[in-house]
């Protein structure tokens, strides 16, 4: 008798116990997110204070203020040093309670960061870092990958222009992550499609003179020098090779990496007929135009919108409808996660599309084309569509992913 009772007691306790979490859990509506990403070098127009502003818009835009949720969003400089990204998010997810941490450019600080938010079950909401293997090898329950990688870079930029007759290929590859991953992946398609690859130099992120390493590439005679680099390092390759007369003699640059404002930043005198590959451009249709002026009048510099900051836009909106869905805050990285790739994606400017199990999300790419300047018809207008990749193309099949999280 005593026995039961005790039993039931223990029962009740038990029940109320949870009662009281799930209340609790219900009642915090509380969110903060801390954009860790280049701030002040090569990176830095990419995203930087940019990217700030659009997770700012997605805050507002998300409609969760109007419910009684209290978002708070923090910044940091990693200044593309892995041990310093994972200081900053160390001390954010400890100290400060932060409970995503977002954008994350240079592929060295992503997968660094990433390894921490899996032991702290935390949240990475990756944009800007390019390396497939954050949703390949290095993949976690805590991971997800919204806007682009390398193999879509690759199967962009690497085989249409191999399939265009480009088939010998000399890279110019920065040395660190990403470089790494770019190289690897392009490669791969390269030699799948039939071409060659002569060789490759390696060079120091953020380096001022490409005069050697653009001198091997020309003595190489490839027909395409690929420039796995990004920034600042693709916009100085690409002046320094047109010094060089390196287009004039003949090769081809393939910048597989390129942003709206590394166009701008070149001029399209300079950068006219550099094919590349992205998710995102302001013009592509009525919404991404009408966010894209929006966004214009908050950006500090006035600018348009990168592809990372677009997709950082719309990864935040997601990560906060999942929370909304949540019904509260649960401060539990991988159930967040979980109820993300559960939900459907859709935003204005990527539309509909499912994020996998590996944390990839799969929408188009567009293989586009640096127009002359007698073509642009006004500031921004920088682009013509070559081709558009399906989704399903545009990601690397779960079928060959070396994600643990893949069942196969």
């Amino acid at each position: 008798m005593t026995t039961t009772f005790a039993r039931r007691s223990a029962a009740l306790l038990a029940c109320a116990a949870f009662g009281f979490a799930t209340s609790a859990y219900a009642q915090d509506k509380t969110v903060k997110i801390g954009v860790l990403n280049d701030m002040s070098s090569l990176y830095a127009d990419i995203g930087g204070p940019n990217s700030v502003a659009a997770v700012k818009m997605a805050v507002e835009d998300s409609g969760l203020k109007a419910k009684g949720w209290t978002i708070e969003v923090l910044s940091g400089d990693h200044q593309n040093k892995p041990d310093i990204g994972v200081n900053i998010a160390r001390q954010w997810i400890d100290a400060d309670k932060v409970d995503a941490i977002a954008d994350t450019p240079s592929s060295g600080v992503a997968l660094a960061v990433s390894n921490l938010v899996k032991e702290k079950n935390s949240v990475l909401l990756n944009s800007g870092a390019a390396t497939a293997d954050l949703t390949g090898k290095a993949c976690t329950p805590n991971t997800i990958s919204f806007t682009y990688d390398t193999y879509m870079l690759a199967n962009g930029t690497g085989k249409a222009l191999t399939k265009a007759g480009g088939d010998s290929w000399f890279f110019l590859t920065a040395d660190y992550a990403f470089g790494h991953a770019l190289e690897r992946d392009t490669s791969a398609v390269v030699t799948a499609t039939g071409g060659k690859v002569l060789g490759g130099v390696k060079h120091p992120l953020n380096t001022a003179d490409f005069s050697s390493f653009l001198l091997q590439a020309q003595s190489s005679k490839a027909k395409i020098i690929g420039l796995a680099n990004a920034g600042g390092d693709t916009t100085n390759a690409i002046k320094q090779a047109a010094e060089f007369g390196i287009v004039s003699g003949g090769q081809k640059l393939a910048a597989l990496l390129l942003f709206i404002n590394d166009v701008h930043s070149l001029g399209l005198k300079t950068a006219q007929g550099l094919t590349f590959t992205e998710s995102f451009y302001w013009d592509l249709n009525d919404q991404t135009r009408e966010w894209s002026k929006r966004f214009q009048k908050v950006s500090p510099k006035g600018s348009m919108p990168s592809m990372t900051v677009a997709g950082l836009y719309a990864e935040i909106l997601h990560y906060l409808k999942a929370m909304d869905a949540l019904g509260g805050n649960p401060h539990d990285g991988a159930k967040v996660v979980a109820k993300m790739k559960e939900l459907p994606t859709d935003d204005p400017l990527f539309g509909k599309g499912p994020l996998r199990a590996d944390g990839r999300r799969l929408i188009p790419a567009y293989l586009f084309e640096v127009k002359k300047p007698e073509e642009s018809k006004g500031p921004w207008d920088y682009y013509k569509l070559v081709a558009t990749i399906a989704p399903e193309d545009a990601a690397k099949p779960l079928k060959d992913s070396d994600c643990p999280l893949v069942k196969k």
